[in-house]
């Protein structure tokens, strides 16, 4: 333990003596809690609007103040390594023991607080506990700061000095954040070289994203699970250009006005329609979900690679009966079971390849090009029927499939005669034997539930 000196009466303490406790710091903690008693003691409820807003404006700031403080205490604790007295693997660990804070907490708090310590950010540390900036704007700033290059050579020649433009980037980073919470304030901190270095800031944007795309190809990774229940789970990590790419594309097909609302049984697009009228929109979560079915269920077959000589479409295979309507299950080729009307369902997807077989497991039909309808055909039975042909459903052709009136199976053709046009939602209800459908005089198709 290295000497330290006693400010009670100023003497020197002896190598390796234990340092008495500053009556100092004792007086100051006393009197901060007796003024938050006392604060805490005024009854909300009895104040005026002024002065609950008045209260709160105290509070956040004083939150801010209390917040550097904090970082500051644990940053001079880092310094002199206390964790090392229980063997704690960094100050943070030792600090969430102490004080019950999760680890990650603790871990950037002492992060924030080993900067703070830094003379370079102590314009930041002052106006942390003067209560001019919150701990979150600190943090934001402390990083962008950082981001700046150290060292001459990876800054464009004739650039001012790394700690010359550190010092101005800090400094225009605290006059935003007088504007700016922490999550714009990020953004700006993104591009501050902009701002005060332009030519220094193309050249900082350009390696940085050099930077960030050859981690992000890296990082690239798709892993689904099947969960044995009739759901498969999965996580991805993609580029950001890709994954902008993802997202808008399925929240085009996830447009409200493409899918139905939500019943009050908690249903929705592609469920149970038999609910009553009390319905509202499904969450954008579940619409995200159907609009990636419906993309990989019509992706178009003719568009996949090959793989071994055949197509990487989901090939179905079913008895022949169960295609004609029969209950019998289907298997998918990769194994797994789907159920008769899911089966006849996804024969009419342009993504899969229907295999049907007959009793003694030969062959009958093998899903081929005329079995879809074309693109000038897609046209002419948009016109034909102006949307979805289900009673009461007002989607347009855009949302909707190209579904056989008659069973191709059963001598049905791939024409704008022998088709109708069906949204998501009710060509999978077409398909479920649960439901009877009737034909109406005016094109359109009513469903039923059985009892």
């Amino acid at each position: 333990m290295s000497t330290v000196r006693d400010e009670s009466d100023g003497d020197w303490c002896a190598p390796g003596a234990p340092v008495p406790l500053s009556p100092v710091l004792t007086a100051a903690m006393a009197q901060v809690d007796a003024s938050v008693d006392q604060l805490i003691g005024v009854a909300v409820e009895s104040l005026g609007d002024d002065d609950v807003a008045r209260l709160l404006d105290h509070a956040t700031r004083l939150a801010a103040r209390v917040a550097g403080l904090t970082a500051t205490a644990v940053g001079e604790a880092d310094h002199r390594a206390l964790g090392d007295v229980t063997g704690a693997r960094h100050t943070g660990a030792w600090w969430a023991q102490r004080s019950r804070l999760t680890r990650p907490e603790a871990a950037r708090t002492a992060r924030l607080g080993r900067h703070l310590a830094d003379e370079l950010h102590r314009p930041v540390r002052d106006a942390l506990t003067s209560g001019a900036l919150h701990a979150e704007q600190a943090a934001v700033i402390v990083a962008a700061v950082e981001a700046i290059p150290a060292r001459p050579q990876d800054l464009p020649t004739g650039a001012p000095a790394p700690a010359a433009l550190k010092a101005q980037a800090r400094d225009h980073l605290l006059l935003l954040a007088g504007d700016h919470d922490a999550r714009a304030l990020k953004v700006l901190g993104r591009r501050v070289l902009d701002l005060i270095a332009p030519e220094v800031g193309e050249h900082a944007e350009a390696a940085a994203l050099a930077r960030e795309e050859a981690a992000a190809a890296r990082k690239v990774h798709l892993s689904l699970r099947d969960d044995g229940r009739g759901s498969v789970h999965g996580r991805f990590t993609l580029p950001v250009a890709a994954g902008q790419a993802l997202r808008k594309q399925l929240l085009a097909l996830a447009n409200p006005a493409r899918q139905q609302p939500l019943t009050r049984d908690g249903s929705g697009a592609g469920a149970d329609p038999s609910a009553g009228s009390d319905t509202e929109r499904p969450p954008l979560g579940r619409r995200l979900g159907w609009a990636l079915v419906e993309w990989i269920e019509t992706y178009p077959a003719t568009a996949l690679p090959t793989s071994g000589g055949t197509n990487a479409a989901v090939v179905v295979t079913m008895p022949f009966e169960t295609l004609l309507g029969g209950l019998a299950a289907a298997s998918l080729d990769t194994g797994t079971r789907v159920s008769a009307g899911e089966a006849r369902r996804l024969a009419c997807e342009a993504g899969i390849i229907p295999a049907v077989l007959g009793g003694a497991s030969q062959v009958l039909d093998l899903g081929r090009a005329s079995r879809y309808h074309n693109h000038a055909q897609r046209i002419a039975i948009a016109l034909q029927d102006g949307g979805c042909t289900a009673e009461g459903c007002d989607l347009p052709p855009s949302a909707c499939h190209v579904h056989h009136e008659t069973p191709w199976s059963q001598g049905g053709h791939t024409n704008t005669r022998d088709a109708r046009l069906l949204c998501h939602r009710h060509h999978r209800v077409i398909h479920d034997p649960r439901y009877d459908t009737t034909r109406l005089a005016d094109g359109s198709v009513r469903f039923h539930r059985r009892t």
